[in-house]
């Protein structure tokens, strides 16, 4: 008994020093801190700290288990160990911090570290390229960075940033898309690749791109005008289109014959020049023009040039208010041929200028005058008594100073203070003519108000002279019933003497009063005719 009493007393003993020594050597987990991401050849610092009552303590960094990075030794205990590091390319991984004290090891966290390249070498590579495209294409821009990692982009049209979400682009990733090129995409386009690493960025700007966006030309035009050339002519013929973009190639054709072709390279106009004989058709010119993606036609235009001849008139239109006062007068040189004339206008045998070369004394004569439709309309747009006089146009050959003039006939325009401060109350042989026409619903509201009265005064007529006849009828039968039965009548032949008077008297009177009628309703519809 007193052997198993000793034996229970040596296995508490041991047990007891077992759990000191074991109580002693048991600490808690280390705690490792640092950064999860870092800047490529950036340093970052990590920290371990244990509590340990057991000195020294061994501090170790490893990575990915089983790389020693380095070690510290704590101869106090409870400290914290530090381990720089520089963050190379194959600083990526797992790190923890192993603790060892009293002959005792324990692992801490885990902290995996990436590794971020900044940016570099950003540039901006386009679809097509060069980046040039007609309206309606597709384009696509990609913002390519040589070196970087974990990126982010920002675009940016004409030095302003584009809105991550916008209509007029599609943005993803590392590109931006337009769908449907319009001249409004047209400009500069630069992007910015950047990473951020704790509030911190580091990134790298392209160079510029220039994005052409080329409009479809439109269908080109032609004209042409004439001018002497020493003892000959030239016809200069102008080719353009008013919508496109350059370069464009124009080709004149002279009756489906190519005569020439020249590239117009920062304008939509080219011009060609033709030998020209004035009188003669010189044939049926046509422009062609060409791009890499169209080819159109102008329409054709004849190399006849009419020289000026025929009569020369004049039209006067005089120019009302809305309260019919005079304001204007508007002169027209009207020609019966001519292909390129010269308009001239003469007031009083005096030639008046064009508004950019007017002398003193006539603009004194003529202060209010306009001069439109290339010289073909002369308008006096205030009229005064001294502006009265006789006004001639003459015309010659454009081309042709030497050419012989053709003069009109004078036209008087004569202004009173009578005519400029008054209405319309008539006219005389010296006012300004009126042309004042009803409207069509004034005619139609005319017409019918006549044929309303006339239809009204013939029926009154017919039915006075049938209430008139009624009426006579009745006396005759009345005086007839009172001398004979009915059962006998009588021709008028054979009635009394009396009776006879005193129908005819009845008659005429009947008579008498259809005439007055009648002439009543021949007076009223005088009256009313239109």
């Amino acid at each position: 008994m007193r052997d198993c009493q000793s034996l229970n007393l040596l296995l508490v003993l041991a047990l007891g020093s077992l759990l000191i020594r074991t109580s002693s050597s048991r600490f808690p987990r280390p705690l490792l801190s640092g950064p999860d991401m870092a800047f490529l050849n950036s340093k970052v610092l990590f920290r371990c700290f244990a509590i340990s009552s057991s000195a020294p303590v061994m501090y170790q960094l490893l990575r990915n288990g089983s790389s020693l990075i380095n070690t510290r030794v704590d101869l106090k205990g409870n400290q914290t160990a530090q381990f720089a590091l520089k963050v190379t390319a194959a600083s990526g991984g797992s790190y923890r911090c192993v603790v060892t004290a009293g002959g005792r090891a324990r692992v801490s966290n885990e902290i995996r570290l990436t590794t971020v390249t900044p940016a570099s070498g950003t540039r901006v590579i386009p679809d097509p390229s060069p980046p040039v495209a007609f309206e309606g294409s597709r384009i696509v821009l990609s913002c390519n960075a040589s070196r970087g990692s974990h990126l982010s982009y920002t675009w940016f049209f004409n030095s302003r940033e584009v809105p991550p979400s916008t209509a007029a682009y599609l943005i993803h990733g590392n590109e931006i898309i337009i769908e449907r090129a319009t001249p409004e995409h047209a400009g500069g386009y630069y992007c910015t690749a950047w990473s951020t690493v704790q509030n911190t960025r580091r990134f790298s700007t392209s160079t510029e791109v220039q994005v052409t966006i080329k409009a479809f030309i439109s269908k080109p035009k032609i004209s042409f005008f004439l001018f002497k050339d020493g003892a000959s002519y030239q016809a200069n013929v102008t080719c353009w289109c008013t919508r496109g973009s350059p370069p464009v190639n124009f080709s004149l054709y002279l009756d489906d014959r190519n005569i020439e072709t020249v590239t117009a390279t920062e304008s939509l106009a080219a011009w060609f020049r033709v030998d020209a004989f004035p009188g003669l058709d010189m044939g049926e010119a046509r422009c062609r023009v060409k791009t890499e993606l169209q080819q159109l036609m102008s329409e054709p235009v004849s190399l006849e040039v009419v020289p000026v001849g025929g009569n020369v008139k004049v039209e006067l239109i005089y120019l009302y208010t809305a309260t019919t006062k005079l304001a204007a007068a508007m002169l027209r040189c009207h020609i019966s041929r001519g292909t390129f004339p010269y308009i001239s206008w003469l007031l009083n045998g005096s030639t008046l200028p064009s508004e950019s070369h007017a002398n003193p004394q006539t603009h004194f004569l003529l202060p209010h005058f306009h001069i439109h439709d290339q010289r073909q309309t002369l308008i006096l747009s205030k009229l005064d008594p001294q502006d009265s006089g006789y006004f001639r146009c003459r015309v010659r050959d454009s081309y042709d100073d030497s050419a012989p003039w053709l003069e009109s006939s004078a036209v008087l325009v004569q202004v009173t203070d009578k005519i400029l401060n008054s209405f319309f109350e008539g006219t005389s042989p010296t006012d300004p003519p009126r042309e004042c026409l009803p409207s069509l619903t004034e005619v139609i509201v005319v017409t019918l108000s006549c044929f309303f009265v006339l239809v009204l005064g013939v029926g009154s007529v017919s039915l006075i002279k049938i209430l008139e006849h009624n009426r006579a009828l009745s006396s005759v039968s009345l005086a007839n019933c009172a001398a004979w039965p009915l059962s006998e009548p009588r021709s008028h032949q054979s009635l009394p003497a009396e009776l006879q008077v005193q129908d005819r008297a009845m008659q005429e009177s009947t008579n008498n009063s259809q005439r007055a009628t009648l002439s009543t309703e021949t007076n009223h519809l005088q009256s009313v005719h239109c």
